[in-house]
């Protein structure tokens, strides 16, 4: 659900923000949630903690979504003050000190949406019951 989320919040730049600045209250919203809440007490997870899960998952994807709609948004303005691509940034970290900053360049691992699908099952494997 979460997927499905991203890729139309992705399809529509501007819902991202409209979802992080609004109370989710309307009946799709609900309907959302409740199914979420369904799949979620189903694997055994605890109500209350469910409930609070769902929000942090659904306050993620829109973050996530927010952040790559920016950046989208001032590269295809040429802003190059504020959107470096992947492969300047690599060349940034990797010229850093390496004894200072040893990891720098894990910071621009993985591809497309790695950082997103990992940090869903980060959050979701917290979820396993106890």
């Amino acid at each position: 659900m979460c997927t499905q989320l991203r890729d139309q919040y992705l399809k529509y730049p501007g819902i991202s923000r409209a979802a992080l600045a609004m109370v989710p209250t309307d009946l799709e919203t609900v309907r959302v949630n409740e199914g979420m809440l369904a799949i979620l007490l189903a694997g055994g997870v605890a109500p209350q903690a469910a409930a609070w899960a769902i929000d942090a998952l659904l306050l993620y994807v829109a973050a996530y979504c927010l952040e790559t709609s920016i950046a989208r948004r001032r590269s295809a303005q040429d802003d190059v003050a504020w959107v470096l691509d992947r492969d300047e940034l690599r060349r940034r970290f990797t010229a850093l000190p390496a004894e200072t900053f040893p990891h720098a360049a894990e910071l621009t691992a993985g591809e497309g949406h790695d950082r997103f699908d990992f940090t869903l099952a980060l959050m979701i494997d917290g979820l396993a019951p106890r």
